[in-house]
């Protein structure tokens, strides 16, 4: 596997897709070798399955910025030092697959995001001729539609894939109109650590009432937990806007970014908790401790749009009901009116008489999240995602022969 992001420690919150997508391969007996940027903070030792081979490419420590969600500007565009970096993790990603394929006989070559994964392996895989899988997540596609060059890349890496998968049916769609075959495209939503997140890893009572109490809810209050970097794709403007004046509502959203600054001062007329980054332990126990969970995603003013947010799988294998925008990948998994309630994008107004209504309901809350809960026990597993995935394995393997 081939990948500009993975969890640089045990518990980080960056990318951690993709960390359940190696895990669940390499629990179906398989071993997996993951190509990926060298950090500071990158601290994984091997595990069962699966090995690390981090390369080297900044030619100063600062210029550490490949990758790990901190290469763009709020998810809008490229920082200046990402630019400045690019030709020499180019160089050095290329160079770190030819090393793997001249050091081992590798049966797939699976890449995450097409851009700059599948672009920079793409060489490489042709000239050994190894059966070749790409897996979009939505900042790549996003990536090759702004851009004739990159698109043009984008689009041979498409066609020479095996595989191609894409975590919804709107970036399928997209992915297709970029090149990408549609007899080896399909939809593969992600799946979710039902064992973590499920209700039955609650922590204790305890836990709970001290993570309310962190999260700054007050007695009687509805808490709303929203998850996610502080980007205008996640929405969480239109959330904030939302609860204004909502006083039986306390609004806690996880995460840190760019937008950062400009939220707080959005929230002045809101009760509103800003939390920062959280490891993925402090994620499920504040989901656990939420009363309502809301995903209030929109494409934003560039076109970037989430492909299909991890927080929304989790949130539903916790039990919680869940108000969520429908755009993207959001309504593949979530049935409005059965496992939660689906809003406009950016309307604010609908999003406000949702948390109003819901706040109000508790026996609503309930039905919404056990039925969320189900959805998840029966089709949302990450187990369902590898054997998709070895599905695609052996389509790219039959093609390769040909």
């Amino acid at each position: 596997m081939v990948t500009s992001s993975y969890p640089l420690f045990e518990g980080d919150g960056t990318a951690p897709f993709i960390e359940e997508i190696a895990r669940s391969v390499a629990k179906r007996g398989h071993e997996v070798d993951i190509v990926l940027p060298a950090h500071p903070k990158l601290k994984r030792d091997p595990e069962p399955g699966i090995r690390f081979f981090p390369f080297p490419y900044a030619p100063l420590p600062s210029l550490s910025v490949w990758g790990y969600a901190q290469s763009m500007n709020a998810d809008r565009g490229f920082k200046w030092k990402t630019l400045a970096v690019a030709p020499f993790a180019a160089l050095a990603t290329n160079q770190a697959v030819r090393t793997r394929l001249r050091n081992r006989r590798y049966d797939i070559v699976h890449t995450h995001w097409v851009v700059p994964g599948g672009v920079l392996a793409r060489g490489p895989v042709k000239a050994t001729r190894t059966p070749f899988v790409i897996s979009l997540h939505g900042s790549d596609v996003f990536a090759a539609e702004r851009s004739g060059l990159v698109g043009f890349s984008a689009r041979l890496a498409l066609e020479s894939a095996g595989a191609v998968t894409a975590c919804s049916s709107d970036l399928r769609d997209r992915a297709i109109a970029l090149g990408a075959r549609p007899e080896r495209t399909r939809t593969l939503p992600y799946g979710v650590d039902l064992d973590f997140f499920g209700a039955a890893a609650a922590s204790s009572p305890d836990v709970g009432k001290a993570m309310r109490l962190r999260l700054g809810v007050a007695p009687g209050q509805t808490l709303v937990v929203a998850v996610g970097r502080l980007v205008e794709k996640k929405g969480f403007a239109h959330l904030i806007e939302a609860a204004e004046r909502l006083s039986s509502v306390h609004v806690a959203i996880v995460g840190d970014g760019d937008l950062e600054t400009d939220l707080r001062a959005r929230g002045h007329r809101t009760s509103l908790t800003l939390a920062g980054r959280f490891s993925r332990t402090e994620i499920r126990d504040a989901l656990h401790a939420a009363d309502l969970v809301c995903v209030p995603s929109v494409i934003d003013s560039k076109g970037n749009v989430d492909g299909l947010p991890n927080v929304l799988l989790e949130a539903m294998a916790a039990g919680k009901a869940i108000v969520a925008s429908r755009v993207a990948g959001i309504p593949d998994v979530l049935n409005s009116g059965v496992e939660g309630i689906l809003v406009p994008p950016k309307d604010a107004s609908s999003l406000r008489e949702v948390l109003r209504a819901l706040s109000e309901d508790p026996p609503r809350r309930a039905e919404l999240g056990a039925a969320a809960a189900r959805r998840v026990d029966l089709e949302l597993r990450w187990s369902r995602v590898a054997a998709t995935l070895e599905d695609c394995y052996v389509q790219a393997q039959t093609l390769a022969k040909r």
